[in-house]
């Protein structure tokens, strides 16, 4: 029976970039290599181990073949602990971390965000926090390019595959429009009629990958990714949308909003969970940022 080669680490990082981007252009995109130099890593794997891991009928975008998919999850096994131990060893060089950047979701309370970074800045005066704040899927981006090492963003509004999350509470989303809105009058609670207002929808930068839209139902929609460009608009008269609870509350007291009745969704709760890559795991401070969070979720 053949001896079964050794693949190094390399090859098998290499093999999962191909799986996560799709094709090998894409793969050799991600690392900086050119496609020729993905294509062999991988030709040189399938010698080694004696087993064709692709099929590769259609060029552009190869599939797995059945032990293709077995070598994957081995390899990512493998990366995952080679990715535990760079962190744990840095962690123990390191100590406290000089800085975090962090990236936050417009969604998130402003009032728990505040209070979380007072407190933070009074424990840990020597480090320096990056605070950045974004809409959306733009989060679990910024953190998967490593802009930001910390991320807090919506569950259903993030990829984090390969990431390690932790849930930090939610905050309630409703429909809320001006009283004079005829979704609050004659409109209100009918089925299809939000469908014929304008509806304000928060969306990601140009920057960024778009998501998938949540609760959109309006054929008019004005898209935006500042939530109080978004609050403003909806004091104005200009449309209908969701908010999270918090941020209109005391519109809602005073009269200057109120919480339409809307068939097709009356609202939800929007989840929010801390993020971070597994090479580059929080310290201590970053640590303490994230249960300070879920404690006061």
């Amino acid at each position: 029976m053949p001896v079964v080669g050794t693949p190094s680490l390399d090859q098998l990082q290499v093999l999962i970039a191909v799986v996560r981007e799709g094709s090998f252009a894409a793969a050799g995109r991600r690392l900086h290599r050119a496609t020729s130099a993905i294509s062999y890593s991988i030709s040189s794997l399938e010698t080694q181990l004696g087993l064709e891991l692709f099929d590769r009928t259609n060029a552009r975008r190869p599939k797995l073949t059945s032990a293709g998919e077995t070598v994957l999850a081995k390899a990512r096994s493998v990366s995952s602990g080679v990715s535990d131990i760079k962190a744990r060893v840095a962690s123990i060089r390191q100590g406290l971390e000089a800085e975090i950047s962090m990236v936050v979701d417009v969604m998130f309370p402003t009032q728990r965000l505040v209070d979380a970074v007072r407190a933070f800045e009074e424990k840990f005066p020597t480090v320096t926090l990056h605070l950045n704040l974004e809409a959306l899927g733009a989060v679990s981006q910024l953190v998967q390019r490593g802009v930001a090492r910390l991320g807090i963003g919506g569950i259903h509004h993030s990829d984090t595959t390969g990431f390690e999350v932790v849930s930090v509470g939610q905050v309630e989303m409703i429909p809320v429009a001006t009283p004079t809105h005829a979704l609050a009058g004659v409109d209100s609670n009918v089925v299809g009629a939000a469908k014929r207002h304008r509806q304000l929808v928060l969306r990601v930068r140009e920057a960024f990958q778009p998501g998938p839209d949540v609760a959109v139902y309006a054929a008019d929609t004005w898209s935006m990714s500042d939530l109080g460009a978004k609050h403003a608009l909806l004091l104005a008269g200009l449309g209908w949308g969701y908010m999270p609870e918090p941020a209109v509350r005391q519109d809602i007291v005073d009269g200057r909003l109120v919480r339409l009745k809307v068939p097709e969704s009356l609202g939800g709760f929007y989840l929010f969970q801390a993020m971070y890559r597994p090479d580059t795991p929080p310290g201590p401070a970053g640590a303490w940022l994230i249960q300070t969070l879920v404690e006061h979720a």
